[in-house]
């Protein structure tokens, strides 16, 4: 029996069934930071992946369309924060402004990078190289250095922030 109910050509016409269905994929939640040159800067992803373990290299796509776009792409040094489930305030907050970084503790590191405490992980960045992806792009970096402790993700589903539970 198949259990799919929708079949289609992802087109214009499709395009809010294709992003539906793409929100099946459950993510992770990040906050990815970078220095300006005129202050700090923060912007919600869950277009986090890791690439490669030698070296140490991920990726995010942040959207063309993001008024933060040119700052993230005019950026050689950044860091990727890990949202632990407590954290949803934070990832709402830099959905929303890209500079709510007086709501929260941070310091300053290498590069002048803004580094957000108290996330899962913290993936410090060099961009190694940047690709077209269509309405994003597609930032590849080597992870310099990493913070990292234990604790429950943030997770996102279906347009729907959560957590995560053992299957029964």
């Amino acid at each position: 029996m198949n259990a799919l109910t929708h079949s289609f050509e992802p087109t214009l016409d499709t395009a809010r069934d294709y992003r539906h269905a793409l929100g099946r994929f459950g993510t992770g939640v990040t906050v990815v930071t970078c220095d300006t040159g005129d202050g700090p800067l923060g912007i919600t992803a869950n277009s986090f992946a890791s690439v490669s373990l030698d070296p140490p290299l991920v990726l995010w796509s942040p959207a063309k369309s993001s008024s933060r776009y040119p700052f993230f792409m005019a950026a050689d040094h950044f860091a990727i924060h890990v949202v632990a489930a407590e954290q949803a305030g934070l990832c709402k907050a830099f959905a929303r402004d890209g500079n709510p970084f007086d709501q929260f503790d941070w310091h300053v590191g290498d590069h002048g990078v803004p580094l957000l405490d108290n996330c899962l992980s913290r993936f410090e960045c060099t961009k190694t190289a940047e690709y077209d992806g269509g309405d994003h792009s597609i930032v590849v970096a080597r992870v310099t250095k990493v913070t990292s402790r234990d604790g429950d993700p943030l997770l996102f589903y279906s347009g729907r922030y959560g957590g995560f539970t053992e299957p029964t």
